[in-house]
């Protein structure tokens, strides 16, 4: 069984993570004012709250739901991991805020374009949850996948880069921190394509 066109309030709770998980995304890769990098990190918080929220009422519907229309655990996995993506988003926001990382280079531009396009290819997918085009999802997994191994790439050559040319020993710290925290973001995105694609699988 799988979801019918007419969304139910499982589809509609995935749609709205995948949404606020977007939203998120956009503001992390948007905010320039490097002024006020507190004001940026409570920003992306209020966006983490607003998901946790999410994540605690589909754990209560599903405790309370006798029929699920996939897999509960799907359903579980699926609301978890966006939830991660927002946690590690939230996460590198503070280490900005902390470590005061004014200076965006174009490594972390780089990873944060990246998981960006990662969030909308996401909630692309979970739109296609009430379709029967199911075909589209593993085609929008591919694509997460190389946007993943972009970041790979990325953080090789970010980390190579940091080693080679900044003597300041805790600015090597803090921006190689920095870098392996959006890796696992994007580590985390690929977790997500991995489980819409194992949904598909299930239900064809």
């Amino acid at each position: 069984m799988f979801f019918k066109a007419k969304q139910n309030k499982f589809t509609a709770a995935l749609i709205n993570m995948s949404q606020n998980l977007k939203e998120s995304a956009d503001y992390f890769a948007e905010f320039k004012d490097i002024s006020d990098l507190t004001a940026f990190a409570d920003k992306m918080k209020e966006y983490e709250l607003k998901g946790d929220d999410m994540v605690h009422e589909v754990i209560k519907d599903l405790n309370q739901a006798f029929i699920t229309p996939i897999e509960r655990e799907d359903i579980l996995q699926l609301t978890n991991s966006m939830d991660d993506i927002l946690d590690g988003l939230e996460n590198c926001s503070s280490l900005i805020d902390m470590y005061s990382i004014s200076n965006t280079d174009t490594y972390i531009l780089g990873f944060i374009e990246a998981i960006k396009e990662c969030t909308y290819e996401i909630a692309k997918a979970c739109k296609l949850l009430t379709t029967k085009n199911l075909q589209s999802i593993p085609v929008i997994a591919i694509k997460i996948k190389d946007l993943e191994s972009h970041c790979d790439e990325i953080q090789r050559q970010s980390i190579k880069q940091l080693f080679t040319t900044e003597k300041d020993p805790f600015r090597i710290i803090q921006y190689k921190e920095m870098y392996e925290s959006l890796e696992d973001v994007a580590d985390h995105c690929q977790r997500v394509a991995d489980i819409l694609v194992g949904v598909v699988m299930k239900n064809a």
